[in-house]
This record gives C-alpha cells, sequence and structure tokens, in this order.
C-alpha cells in the first residue's frame, strides 16, 4: 500500500492532507475503463452507507469499497468517488459513521446512491449521535470513527478511518445471524443478501 504523508498541520483528528498515487515507471495503458468495470461487475461486495456533517448540513452516500484493514488498531477504509455531490463534506468532515446494512435497509442503500435528493428529508429515519454525527435508524451495525488520512487515487479519494464508537450485535447472538441481518450484497447491478440460502 502506497504510504501516506503526515500533514505539518496540526489537526485535531490526525487527519492529514491528500496526498496522490503517482505511479513509479510508465505504465501501459492496456485496460479500459470499461474493461475494468465488467471484471469487477461480477465481483459482489457488502453494501454500506457512509454520513457526515462538516459543518453546513449531513450528507451521506452509498459505498460497496467499505472494508477493514486492521484491528490493533481498528482502521477501515473507504473510497469516494470525486463525482459523488456527498466528497466535499465527507473530505471535510473529521469524523464519520459507516452504516453496515442488511436487505431491511435496502430502502437507505437506494436513497443514499439516488442523485439530487434530500437524503435527510425523512427526519424519523435519523437522528444525531451525542457526539453530533447524524445516523439512520435501523442499521444491524455502524462504526463510528475519526478520519485520519485520505490518499487520491485516479478519480476516487481513499480514506482511512479509525474507528472510535461501534454498535453491534454480540457476537454468537440471534441478532448477528445471517438469518436475521441478512446482509446487503450488490452484484452485476443489482441487489442481493445473505443467509443460509447462500450458506456452502
Amino acid at each position: 500500500m502506497t504510504a501516506v504523508a503526515e500533514s505539518d498541520q496540526t489537526h485535531p483528528t490526525g487527519a492529514t492532507n491528500p496526498e496522490s498515487v503517482t505511479p513509479h515507471r510508465t505504465l501501459p495503458n492496456t485496460v479500459s475503463a470499461d474493461e475494468f468495470k465488467r471484471a469487477f461487475r461480477n465481483h459482489p461486495a457488502g453494501v454500506a452507507v457512509v454520513t457526515a456533517d462538516a459543518g453546513d448540513g449531513p450528507v451521506g452516500l452509498t459505498a460497496t469499497s467499505v472494508f477493514s484493514v486492521s484491528a490493533e488498531p481498528p482502521l477501515l477504509v473507504f473510497s469516494i468517488s470525486e463525482l459523488s455531490s456527498s466528497a466535499p463534506t465527507i473530505k471535510r468532515a473529521e469524523t464519520v459513521v459507516v452504516h453496515l446494512l442488511g436487505a431491511d435497509q435496502i430502502g437507505i442503500a437506494k436513497l443514499c446512491a439516488t442523485s439530487g435528493v434530500d437524503r435527510f428529508a425523512d427526519e424519523d429515519s435519523w437522528n444525531r449521535l451525542v457526539t453530533g454525527e447524524p445516523v439512520y435508524h435501523g442499521a444491524h451495525a455502524w462504526i463510528r470513527g475519526a478520519v485520519i488520512a485520505q490518499l487520491e487515487a485516479g478519480s476516487s479519494t481513499l480514506m482511512v478511518v479509525h474507528a472510535l464508537q461501534t454498535s453491534a450485535p454480540a457476537a454468537g447472538s440471534a441478532e448477528a445471524n445471517a438469518e436475521t441481518t441478512r446482509p446487503l450484497v450488490y452484484h452485476n447491478r443489482a441487489w442481493h443478501h445473505l443467509g443460509e440460502h447462500s450458506r456452502l
């Protein structure tokens, strides 16, 4: 993984100024964008919604790029496209909330994947944590974290987040069972969910 240089400017959360990924050598352009997308289209990914508020109102986006990279310290990453209307706010935010969704929250996933809508118009669907971040109701797990680094890569920015707080079912409990949570998955332009039917 490309290292992210720390900024000289002090930041309350330790976040850094975005660094860019630059190739160490000239690479042949042998794969088109469409070819690259087709390769990943058959690769399923868990669905999450990321929310934040940098001081000018809440934003949310649906992401399939969330994954954990370390348990000690607890770190996760996700990427945001420069085309996303939520990108400027999330990149300015000191903290974010990552919601890990099940099939019952497909409405939130679709809402935050739709352009040109007010994703927080339904005030009954969300509230704020005591620390101020917007959080949607119903996610089977969520993680509040501090943005500690950003890495610009092509047309996206990779966000590195240090987990500060979690809400999740206890391991081994019925609430953590796939039949109960029905983890939401996106594959080949369609929504799916996991459960006993998908166990091999």
